[in-house]
């Protein structure tokens, strides 16, 4: 069991975010909770989806061979078995409670294909972008167990899965020192509690997928982004529950650099997304 971290300023809920409907890949249903007008202030993140049904037509499809540059991918899957295959010879096979972390980086082509024909596929994914400087690095990928995720519980009784960052002393699955991403799955019993101290510079949100949370006075109920205000004498956040509730909190420090994007490419410049489709036509992502 783990003390709650001491906060003694926690941020204020900013605005609250309902994510909007739509369709990706071969028509996998999905809700995009972080879109592109918020990526300035979200910044290292560039999109969050949110996907879940127990009705196969929703996710059969899967994601077929599709090209990234630029960022990362994070997909967390709550429920439901994807299999991911690339162009630079990684392949894996995501399960219940597992996470697939990919660095696109200079160039990859891949595919993310549900290996079931039934019951419930349910699942996030998170982009993460990458410094000017790294956008062009080698891709990377790691299929991340679920058994292989550290976890802990607060003498509050909240279980914490830390994928990435650091919480409570328990070091996550995967860090960056770019970005210095924190990226937490907590569940809440009723009457829990859970106290994270976030460095003030980080933007931050909370995304709520079950039950309703309590964060500095605001209700924030399911299916909602909460994105915390950026204060500077704030030194994290402080989440009640008064029933069961399951959270992601997300926080990572901004690059503070231009973003320019053209669908699963994202550079700092329009010249350098120009390239991106270039080499991706004449065949040089594979």
């Amino acid at each position: 069991m783990k003390t709650n971290e001491h906060v003694a300023r926690p941020r204020s809920v900013e605005r609250l975010v309902t994510g909007k409907e739509t369709s990706d890949g071969a028509g996998v249903s999905l809700t995009r909770v972080l879109t592109q007008p918020l990526q300035r202030r979200l910044d290292p993140f560039l999109m969050l989806d949110a996907f879940g049904s127990d009705d196969p037509d929703d996710y059969i499809a899967g994601f077929p061979d599709h090209p990234h540059r630029g960022f990362e991918t994070v997909t967390y899957m709550i429920a439901g078995r994807m299999k991911h295959k690339d162009s630079a010879g990684h392949e894996g096979l995501l399960e219940n409670g597992g996470v697939q972390w990919m660095t696109a980086g200079r160039g990859v082509i891949h595919s993310e294909i549900p290996q079931q024909e039934e019951g419930v596929m349910e699942g996030f994914q998170l982009w993460l972008n990458l410094p000017g400087r790294d956008k062009m690095s080698e891709p990377w990928y790691r299929d991340i167990k679920a058994a292989e995720l550290p976890r802990f519980a607060t003498d509050a009784g909240v279980d914490v899965t830390v994928i990435a960052g650091e919480s409570h002393g328990v070091a996550g699955a995967v860090t960056r020192e770019a970005t210095a991403p924190l990226y937490l799955d907590l569940h809440l019993p009723a009457g829990g509690r859970f106290a994270q101290t976030l460095p003030a510079g980080h933007n931050a949100f909370v995304y709520v997928y079950r039950g309703e949370v309590d964060v500095a006075g605001t209700a924030v109920p399911a299916q909602r982004m909460a994105i915390l205000a950026n204060s500077a004498d704030a030194d994290g956040v402080v989440i009640d529950a008064k029933g069961e509730a399951k959270v992601l909190l997300i926080a990572g420090r901004p690059l503070g650099e231009p973003i320019a994007q053209y669908g699963p490419f994202v550079m700092n410049t329009e010249q350098e997304i120009y390239q991106a489709l270039q080499d991706f036509r004449e065949g040089r992502l594979a």
